[in-house]
């Protein structure tokens, strides 16, 4: 009871999300959407209490993100409660999939905060721009320079972390002309593994990475530029302590090609188009792990080719976009298992049978200005989801369970949502109903005995799926008035044919030890019911004090819960700034998770509270900046883990960090 008393007195919410606006003709039309500020265009975000955070703990900021953590490295993000096959999330709009059948290489992987500008996050058909979602979008959009004369910029980052004696160095290197400009990032760190409260040390949690990206642009003429940009990743020897296997590289390369047009005097505003390539190479390896029943080999691939071609203008009270995309994309993943018998013969499989999936599709967007407090949003995507067995192998594999399966597989996928909202006297609230489709995938459709160490069960995908539909409505209600300000939010998604695995009877496992066999399948509907509030006072010039809090509830057909559904958690923030000086602590924590579903592999997982306490400084030099960041987490070392952590995998316990920005 203490700690809720505690944390009501703080009452305070972790982060300000903003609602972008559009001013047209001197009347406001409002979008639904919410930024997580990284950074600006050449430096990192500076508000934060930890500068050179992970992208995963920026991302943990938003309400409506919730992140499944494997390891220290590389977590999983959720959206209103919905993993990655149920959401989009992109790179400056590229379509980018994993490589990893265990989800160790989540898209937000491959990114560092410094190369990072913002996460635009879009719920549920508000994010159905850059293809078919039910949860939402994530767009990881990276930092862009100006055509100016400010010549060479550039930027030092170091920092060390005591828990796993993590270290980071990176620097940035910007030049840009008025017709020119180019901007190269590099950033490294390296960690041992970390130890959770009590010095407890967590085994196989290590990870190294290594991230740079290079971008440039030319201005053709002053309405008119291309820009070409280049993102490789490179991770090694990362440990996943809640999995029975771990990494041995994680590596990218994403490269784009952009052309942007600027129009003058006409119906429309810009015309951005995109062409890029991005090739994800992923390999799990159990050689470091002491007692394997039987050695692995599990690599795999991911290659996507696509474009994208954007336009938006205004005519009269419509201010439209219009979004042409397509990507192919070609997964493939294997196993290699050696038995201890060299007599004998090794067994290969494909995990994913080499899948081609090919998309074309077309989002409209149309705002139109009702009055001068309200405006309707009313936005529709269509789509071509073909997918193709190229492995006869693979497919003659799936054919074992599916006698009469096709090489291929092509789906029409659609979606609309339509938008109310109101601004007047201070106030404003809006109301959404949405309607979308998704197609299975890789995994639902084509894995082929993909391990599930948290249920421990082996699962085989089902081609024969139906897609899965949503029915989607939502409220909002934000009010801003003098020193406080304070938002609500709550989402009801209603769908169909949710994909979920389901035992098969009668079917022996491949892996030592496994539960048994589940076939992904579909219940006839399942409810996901998301809730958040936020709150944020200015207590007088040089505090502030601000709050959030969560609430998630899902359930299937049968009223039984669906696994990784947020129980009441908070997080709050008492902060202070004056000149060169800021200064924050903060508490974070849930309620005891009693809605859980042992059928998934959950458990009760216990309430806790944790305190952090950061601090920065900025020294002016000459005309250089030193800025100072240091902070500590988890101050008391408590040992605990939350409802996302897989298999219970504890926190990491008190951590002391020191982060140095030095900048021209």
């Amino acid at each position: 009871m203490k700690k809720y008393i505690f944390f009501i007195i703080f009452c305070c919410f972790s982060i300000s999300l903003l609602g972008q606006q559009i001013e047209t003709d001197s009347i406001t039309l409002k979008e639904l959407n919410e930024v997580i500020v990284i950074g600006t265009k050449t430096e990192i975000n500076e508000t934060q209490p930890k500068i050179l955070a992970s992208i995963d703990q920026f991302l943990d900021e938003s309400p409506k993100i919730d992140l499944v953590k494997r390891g220290a490295y590389a977590w999983e993000p959720l959206i209103n409660g919905m993993s990655t096959e149920r959401t989009i999330i992109t790179i400056d709009g590229m379509r980018i999939f994993g490589a990893c059948t265990d989800k160790m290489d989540p898209i937000t992987s491959y990114v560092e905060v410094s190369n990072l500008a913002e996460a635009k996050l879009n719920s549920g058909q508000q994010g159905s721009s850059d293809g078919n979602t039910i949860g939402g979008s994530l767009d990881l959009k990276r930092k862009q320079n100006n055509f100016n004369s400010r010549g060479f910029k550039y930027a030092l980052h170091s920092g060390f972390e005591t828990n796993n004696s993590q270290k980071i160095i990176g620097t940035e290197l910007n030049y840009s002309r008025s017709k020119f400009y180019i901007d190269t990032n590099f950033m490294l760190r390296n960690a041992d593994n970390y130890k959770a409260g009590d010095n407890q040390e967590v085994l196989f949690s290590q990870f190294k990475k290594l991230n740079t990206s290079f971008t440039t642009g030319y201005l053709i003429t002053k309405n008119q530029f291309i820009e070409g940009s280049l993102i490789y990743d490179k991770a090694t020897n990362v440990g996943y302590p809640a999995l029975p296997m771990d990494v041995s590289l994680a590596e990218a390369v994403i490269t784009s090609l952009k052309y942007h047009f600027q129009f003058e005097n006409s119906v429309f505003n810009q015309w951005e188009t995109k062409v890029y390539f991005n090739s994800i190479t992923h390999i799990m390896d159990d050689t470091k792990r002491p007692f394997v029943p039987i050695h692995m080999d599990m690599p795999g691939w991911s290659d996507t080719y696509g474009f994208y071609s954007k336009i938006d203008g205004q005519f009269k009270k419509h201010h439209f976009k219009i979004n042409l995309n397509s990507f192919y994309n070609k997964s493939v993943a294997e196993m290699t298992m050696y038995p201890s018998n060299p007599n004998e013969n090794l067994m290969f499989m494909y995990t994913w049978p080499d899948v081609r999936t090919f998309f074309n599709g077309l989002s409209l967007e149309d705002n139109i200005s009702i009055n001068k407090h309200s405006n309707l949003i009313l936005n529709t995507s269509l789509g071509n989801h073909h997918n193709n067995i190229a492995s006869d192998f693979g497919l003659a594999s799936l054919q074992i369970f599916y006698p009469n399966l096709k090489a291929e597989k092509n789906r029409f996928l659609k979606s609309f949502a339509s938008t109310y909202h109101n601004h007047k006297n201070l106030i404003h609230w809006n109301f959404h109903l949405g309607y979308g489709e998704r197609a299975p995938s890789v995994s639902e459709g084509y894995g082929f005995y993909l391990f599930n160490s948290f249920d421990g069960f082996d699962y085989i995908g089902n081609p024969n799926l139906k897609n899965e539909k949503s029915f989607e409505t939502g409220i909002g209600l934000e009010t801003i008035k003098d020193k406080w300000k304070a938002k609500f939010s709550s989402n009801y998604f209603y769908i169909k044919n949710y994909i979920i695995g389901q035992p098969l009877e009668n079917v022996a496992p491949m892996t030592i030890g496994a539960n048994g066999v589940k076939s992904y399948s579909a219940f006839d509907y399942a409810t996901i019911f998301t809730n958040e509030f936020t709150f944020s006072y200015k207590i007088q010039a040089n505090w502030q004090i601000e709050n959030k809090l969560k609430y998630s509830l899902g359930k299937d057909n049968n009223k039984n819960e669906l696994p990784f559904m947020s129980p009441f958690s908070y997080k709050s923030y008492l902060q202070f700034a004056k000149n060169k000086l800021k200064t924050s602590i903060s508490i974070n924590g849930n309620a005891a998770q009693t809605e859980y579903n042992s059928f998934y592999g959950e458990d009760k997982t216990p309430d806790y509270v944790i305190f952090n306490w950061a601090g920065s400084y900025k020294f002016s030099i000459s005309n250089q900046t030193l800025l100072l960041n240091l902070g500590v987490e988890n101050i008391f070392d408590h040992y605990y883990s939350t409802f996302s952590d897989w298999n219970n995998i504890p926190r990491m316990g008190r951590n002391f960090y020191l982060n140095i920005v030095f900048r021209n």
